[in-house]
């Protein structure tokens, strides 16, 4: 069978262009509005798309810099991902859900029990993209000065997602005889306790649920670092990945898949999914024409602040219009990380062609920075993704929309048929779980085969 791409619709509350909120047909009530959520689940679920990705982030970042119009952008009041989750995958049928949970800010024990008790409200259709969490913002919020350096919170991490995934294995799937006539509710011998003692965390076990449908949910990680690459190689099932070109996302690709031998994975078992954001219309100038509409309605003052955030000089001093400072360089104070290469390599590409600085802001809010930024027809945007899918550079992507229905509306009549017709997505979903969907095979118990090797040694 001809390989098939991945789709995910990456749900950021409106839409990832800052000025979504402000676009004709966007509830800009829509972060706080179930039936928004839902609406655009229906049209995800209509395209047959893997899943919906929740991002989250339990903070309102940076909102004591007055560089950084928060009160301005749209995202900052939302809903819970899981909790919300929890709803739409009993309104919104056969669609997966992957949503963001910190290994720095929740403890394993609780956090297995909320996933597995949703894989079994939804039969099996709930992910979890796992993050180490950087910002000073949500560090604050969990009682901390400073969020954990890398090593640390990376090695947390491993320690969270191991208790994590054997405490879903604690009961074997054929525990439970629930025999009304003997009074055995379960085999005592298909249950097994933790009794995890590690540098983090100490948990007993059992998991007070019984396994998942899928066995153990898919992860999904992010991140270009090599601890945030090694921690995907261990245990990720999926790579949310962010590059902007080609060359990047190849050398990205290889690099990640490289590092799965020495955890004993073959390369098809993490799928690499990089970000696009498509601006697609019927004709050339009808996708220009939507871009132009949304940058017309972004605030000049949110998209300096958007530079800010992203690892950009401060630029608030300067004419808007006028020519990039020959001095300007990269600030990392906001992120607090090692000098991000987008920044830098975007800002040597403004220089370079010239740009002034709001022409720099609507290349970083049209996609430009970390995420493939598309603009087309149908046609010339489904040549891209099929060259970086048959290039070695992606397995699928994840659809960021620049707004909320209107270009997952977009998504789904334009670009889908043109991807059916060259045969590189799907008619039909496949099976019923998100393993399912993602061609994941389902873990095998690994207490259960530890119990039954010992009752092979014992005979």
């Amino acid at each position: 069978m001809k390989r098939k791409m991945h789709l995910s619709l990456s749900i950021a509350h409106l839409g990832y262009h800052p000025a979504a909120w402000r676009m004709e047909g966007v509830p800009a009530d829509g972060t706080m509005n179930f039936q928004h959520y839902v609406n655009c689940c229906r049209i995800a679920a209509e395209g047959k798309f893997d899943f919906i990705f929740l991002a989250d982030v339990a903070a309102v970042r940076e909102f004591g810099d007055p560089r950084v119009r928060r009160d301005r952008e749209q995202q900052h009041a939302k809903h819970e991902p899981f909790t919300l989750i929890g709803a739409l995958a009993s309104v919104v049928p056969e669609i997966g859900f992957i949503a963001t949970g910190s290994t720095s800010y929740h403890h394993p024990y609780n956090f297995a029990r909320r996933l597995s008790t949703l894989n079994h409200i939804s039969q099996g259709r709930v992910g979890w993209n796992l993050v180490t969490s950087w910002s000073r913002d949500e560090a604050a919020n969990f009682g901390l000065t400073a969020p954990l350096d890398s090593d640390a919170r990376h090695a947390r991490a491993r320690e969270f997602a191991d208790i994590v995934t054997r405490l879903f294995d604690t009961w074997e799937d054929d525990a439970f005889i629930r025999d009304k006539a003997s009074g055995v509710y379960f085999d005592r011998e298909k249950l097994h306790f933790l009794d995890h003692d590690g540098k983090y965390f100490k948990v007993k076990g059992p998991l007070d649920t019984s396994r998942p449908p899928q066995g153990i949910p898919p992860i999904a990680t992010a991140g270009a670092s090599a601890n945030a690459q090694e921690l995907a190689a261990a245990v990720a099932d999926i790579v949310y990945a962010g590059q902007p070109s080609l060359a990047s996302a190849r050398a990205y690709y290889a690099s990640v898949k490289s590092r799965l031998a020495r955890h004993g994975r073959a390369p098809d078992s993490l799928l690499i999914m990089p970000g696009v954001m498509p601006f697609v219309g019927r004709t050339l100038q009808e996708a220009q024409d939507k871009l132009d509409r949304m940058h017309a309605l972004l605030d000049p003052a949110v998209g300096i602040g958007q530079l800010i955030i992203s690892g950009f000089p401060d630029f608030s001093g300067c004419p808007i219009d006028g020519p990039i400072p020959e001095d300007a360089a990269p600030s990392f104070e906001i992120k607090g990380a090692q000098p991000d290469s987008f920044a830098t390599s975007l800002l040597a590409r403004a220089r370079r062609d010239g740009l002034t600085i709001r022409q720099l802001i609507q290349l970083v809010c049209g996609g430009d920075l970390w995420q493939l930024g598309v603009v087309g027809t149908p046609a010339l945007i489904v040549d891209v993704l099929e060259e970086w899918f048959t290039t070695g550079a992606a397995d699928g992507f994840n659809v960021q929309a620049p707004y909320l229905p209107g270009s997952a509306t977009d998504f789904v009549a334009l670009i889908m048929p043109e991807l059916r017709r060259r045969g590189l997505f799907r008619t039909e979903y496949e099976g019923k779980t998100l393993r399912d969907r993602l061609g994941l095979p389902r873990p095998p118990n690994v207490f259960a085969a530890g119990a039954r090797e010992l009752r092979s040694n014992a005979r």
